[in-house]
């Protein structure tokens, strides 16, 4: 109980993600390869959208999903994370032919999260953030093996006072190929060296059990469910979609059961920082 009360984990509720239109591409965020952009959809909320036909395709949008809602299980902070709906005729009169061509490859089913308007990016020179949430933080992205948390690229935006985790497109990165992928499960992750968080990180052995024990069986198959089918058989090496997500659901499973190993890894870099 103490350990659940540090962690700061909330009362459990099955993952729902809502569905919405994208009615007007607002403004493309130039970052990186992915070509995300400002939209605003039918309920009349901005978001910030992720296309499934952008360079890394629907695995991008995959680990989105799962890395957001795995955090925010977690008890940290994630904008709410939308299905955004590309119909056909959308996006014929814009101008740019580059992004033309990324919303004709988008049709269908995308990612928007909720845009935070008035956030600003984290910035750990000026801002610091507990042991308890730099630990989660930390732990987290061992997990998923998000390689995309650094000081050169924090992820994290600070809005309302709090922090808020964004963009975990980058993790899981060996759903690329799923080569190995089960012996991966196993291993400690390195690059947790450049974590932005590991030197506030200092709870993670204390936070490893109440952690394990909130991500259950059944929690994170609750969350590898809300994968859409069409996201899961461009490229698959699985006979279908339900094979594709019980393989994630048998590597976190697995990741989970090896946590000692990415808890130990993160506990060595951080000594290293020291």
């Amino acid at each position: 109980m103490y350990l659940h009360a540090v962690a700061g984990i909330m009362e459990y509720r099955a993952p729902e993600l809502r569905q919405v239109n994208v009615t007007r591409y607002v403004t493309p965020l130039r970052e990186g390869g992915s070509m995300p952009a400002i939209a605003e959809a039918d309920d009349e909320f901005l978001y910030v959208l992720k296309f499934r036909g952008a360079g890394q395709g629907s695995k991008a949008l995959i680990a989105e999903i799962i890395g957001g809602e795995i955090a925010r299980l977690l008890g940290l902070k994630v904008p709410e994370i939308v299905f955004a709906n590309l119909d056909e005729a959308f996006g014929r009169t814009e101008p740019d032919e580059e992004i033309q061509d990324l919303l004709k490859a988008s049709l269908g089913m995308n990612l928007g999260l909720h845009y935070l308007s008035g956030s600003i990016t984290f910035d750990p020179a000026v801002t610091k953030v507990d042991p308890v949430t730099a630990s989660k933080v930390v732990w987290l992205d061992s997990l998923l093996l998000n390689v995309d948390r650094t000081s050169r690229n924090t992820n994290m935006l600070l809005w309302n006072k709090e922090l808020w985790l964004i963009d975990h497109g980058a993790a899981l990165y060996f759903h690329h190929a799923w080569r190995n992928w089960e012996e991966q499960a196993a291993k400690p992750f390195t690059h947790i060296k450049d974590h932005v968080l590991l030197p506030f990180a200092t709870e993670l052995e204390k936070l490893d059990v109440a952690l394990r024990q909130h991500l259950t069986m059944e929690r994170i198959e609750a969350i590898v469910s809300l994968l859409p089918d069409e996201w899961l058989v461009k490229e698959s090496p699985f006979g279908s979609p339900d094979e594709h997500r019980k393989a994630y659901i048998h590597y976190l499973s697995s990741r989970l059961a090896n946590s000692a190993a990415f808890v130990k890894e993160a506990v060595h870099a951080r000594g290293s920082l020291i």
